[in-house]
């Protein structure tokens, strides 16, 4: 078997694509005969914030100038319009406004949301309220403020380039600057009740390859996030009904957040922004984000007593096809989805190994980059859209190595990631590894002209 990337793989140069191939594959894409023409993507987010507590004292709002961002010809940049009611101080994190703009590029946004736009954008926010708690000592805003500074967050992405329906691909709310149910959301407070010198061993650096599996920083994170949820609540009064115990996780996940944001206020910027993007990769490679819509074609071709090889290979080239043209997807995440696709047709009775039979492989569910065959697996770890301009936007994606999809054994879906041992998959293509904003025969450089 081939293998991708750094543990071993082999990997023939990259092409260079440029981005009038690309809009023309995406103009394709709304034309597709026989599928819904909706590929727009719907973020879960695994934190959903409850209505707000307000926290006592409003510092004054504070106005960033910040200038919009030169990306044109891809974007037209605009001076924002800021309420002036926003205690945020943006430009201390001007550096990741602009990274944030570029990862969620106006055309690129829906197709690298679930991978590198929305990620950036929640990492982004998170570092913003733990930067300005260190003036405010409040790890949350009230709901007004917070309306207010997601409004200004918003404008000033725009105005440097960004999609400007970031709130509804990214799924962010007010609420997102709010403390939730947490009842804790003073600094003074909050290091009065967690052990934070574990908390910042655990997290002021992970292991981005490891974290995931063996969830060093994420379990120090919800240790913490239990110690803060059991502010004036008794779970040992509980009596046992969902309500109750319902109330209470989401409490747990609401602290969550202000432990991530107290994170974000102790370290580095570039560190911060490491961990929390490690930390958000271990959710988003345990899904697949792509839509599947009904299997009919499938299993009219390839059902139980159907011998024509062609036209089973055809329907299942169509369907992946379709689903290949909604996103740009990480390998881990063609690994779930490829799984998802084959338990669905496993259990309407389609036992025989279509994918080896129609030569299925895991770059078939990840979108199609120019005039390429096959789509571009964007890398395990997390990445960003890099912006030149003279040499244009440009992120890291393998378009060479085949890793066939696996056929599930049986008709239920793996239950972790962590046991996926068959199939061997890197984090990085190979020559990319150790290498930041480097243009490299190993990255694909989508070029603007």
């Amino acid at each position: 078997m081939v293998k991708l990337g750094m543990r071993g793989g082999l990997a023939q140069s990259c092409h260079l694509c440029t981005l009038i191939f690309l809009l023309c594959a995406l103009q394709y894409c709304c034309i597709v005969s026989g599928y819904s023409k909706s590929s727009s993507l719907e973020v879960r987010r695994a934190d959903e914030l409850l209505p707000y507590t307000s926290p006592t004292g409003a510092p004054l709002p504070f106005l960033p100038l910040i200038a919009p961002s030169p990306l044109t010809p891809f974007t037209n940049s605009t001076i924002p319009r800021l309420s002036g009611q926003c205690v945020l101080n943006f430009t201390a994190i001007s550096s990741m406004m602009s990274l944030t703009s570029t990862n969620c590029m106006a055309e690129f946004a829906p197709l690298l949301a679930n991978v590198v736009c929305c990620p950036q954008v929640e990492a982004t926010l998170v570092i913003i309220m733990g930067q300005s708690s260190k003036h405010t000592n409040m790890l949350a805003l009230n709901s007004s403020i917070a309306s207010h500074c997601l409004s200004d967050f918003e404008q000033i992405l725009v105005g440097q380039g960004a999609n400007n329906n970031l709130s509804k691909i990214c799924s962010v709310r007010s609420s997102n600057l709010t403390e939730g149910s947490c009842p804790v959301s003073d600094v003074a407070e909050f290091e009065s009740m967690v052990d934070t010198s574990s908390l910042l061993a655990a997290c002021g650096k992970i292991d981005s390859v490891n974290e995931c599996c063996e969830q060093v920083c994420q379990n120090a994170i919800l240790d913490a996030s239990k110690k803060l949820a059991q502010k004036d609540y008794n779970l040992m009064s509980v009596d046992g009904g969902s309500h109750e115990l319902s109330d209470h996780s989401n409490r747990v996940n609401d602290c969550k957040s202000i432990v991530l944001r107290w994170l974000g206020s102790k370290l580095e910027l570039s560190r911060a922004k490491e961990v929390l993007r490690g930390l958000s990769n271990c959710r988003i490679n345990k899904v697949c984000p792509l839509n599947f819509p009904s299997i009919t074609r499938i299993t009219n071709g390839c059902g139980a007593g159907k011998s024509n090889q062609t036209a089973c290979c055809s329907s299942v080239e169509s369907y992946v096809s379709h689903l290949q043209r909604q996103s740009f997807v990480t390998n881990l995440q063609a690994l779930n989805c490829a799984a998802l696709l084959g338990v669905k047709l496993r259990k309407a009775n389609i036992t025989e190994n279509v994918y080896n039979q129609c030569h299925i492989s895991l770059k078939d569910f990840s979108l199609q980059v120019g005039t390429q065959e096959s789509g571009c697996l964007l890398p395990s770890l997390p990445s960003d859209v890099v912006f030149d301009k003279s040499a244009g936007v440009s992120f890291l994606c393998d378009l060479n190595d085949n890793i066939p999809a696996p056929w599930p054994a049986t008709s239920q879906l793996p239950t972790s990631s962590c046991n996926k041992t068959a199939v061997k998959i890197p984090a990085l293509p190979a020559a990319a590894s150790g290498q930041s904003r480097v243009f490299t025969s190993q990255t694909c450089d989508i070029l603007c002209v």
